[in-house]
């Protein structure tokens, strides 16, 4: 994750932050307890980091109306606008490993074998 630390510097996010933020630019709002079964973090780790984005301006929570005890999560302005300046950090990274595409797509079908069991 080293590699990564100065990238999400320069946009403003920790990679924690980056992962919620991900999920987020591919669905633009979920629950918090959807965020936290897709990035397989409890609600006491994920919390803190909403909590965080949300005072950066890049998010807001609010309750469900029908449910109270559902919170739901959705990106402002912000965070959408943010999205067009971090879209190149996956090739960034890609660039900075010095993995060979081929090895890449290698690694991805093994991950994706994994992911299948």
């Amino acid at each position: 994750m080293k590699i990564y630390r100065p990238l999400l510097a320069a946009v403003g996010l920790t990679y924690p932050q980056y992962l919620v933020m991900l999920v987020l630019w591919e669905e633009e709002e979920n629950t918090v307890s959807g965020l936290g079964e897709r990035l397989q973090l409890d609600s006491g780790t994920l919390t803190p980091l909403l909590k965080r984005l949300e005072q950066s301006g890049l998010i807001q929570r609010k309750r469900n109306p029908d449910d109270e005890r559902v919170v739901i999560v959705s990106l402002t302005k912000n965070g959408k606008q943010l999205r067009e300046k971090a879209k190149a950090i996956p090739e960034q990274i890609f660039c900075l490993s010095g993995i060979e595409e081929k090895q890449a797509f290698q690694l991805k079908e093994i991950l994706d074998q994994f992911a299948s069991i």
